[in-house]
């Protein structure tokens, strides 16, 4: 499976981006799929991930209640809709894949996207 992320930009605080991943090669309906996030001279932290069937999401606490994570299995594709964005949000965000759900949790994932990057001003 291939990855590729987009819909990153710059955003004012308190404004919204959807991003969007697309998977190339095979079909997404078998993989559990998560978002990460690194700001700049940081560590790569977990955004939040979706099942398979995209029944169970889970966010950190640092984006839960902002962030949404959804699926498109018609599209292939995997969506980050992050609202009341604010400066600490700014990062390379990337989607990652893999069919065991703990791997993605753990940023272990077999399936990277390129990364697109959110600039949020104050």
């Amino acid at each position: 499976v291939q990855l590729q992320a987009s819909g990153g930009g710059l955003v004012q605080a308190g404004g919204s981006l959807r991003l969007s991943c697309v998977a190339f090669g095979r079909s997404f309906n078998d993989y559990h799929v998560g978002w990460f996030r690194r700001a700049p001279g940081k560590e790569r932290e977990f955004v939040g991930a979706t099942s398979r069937s995209d029944i169970s999401t889970g966010y950190s606490s640092s984006v839960e209640g902002r962030f949404t994570i959804s699926r498109d299995f018609t599209k292939n594709m995997a969506y980050l809709q992050m609202n009341n964005l604010k400066p600490e949000d700014t990062a390379v965000y990337y989607c990652a894949s893999d069919p065991d759900i703990a791997n993605v949790h753990s940023g272990a994932a077999h399936y990277w996207g390129q990364g697109t990057e959110v600039t949020v001003s104050s």
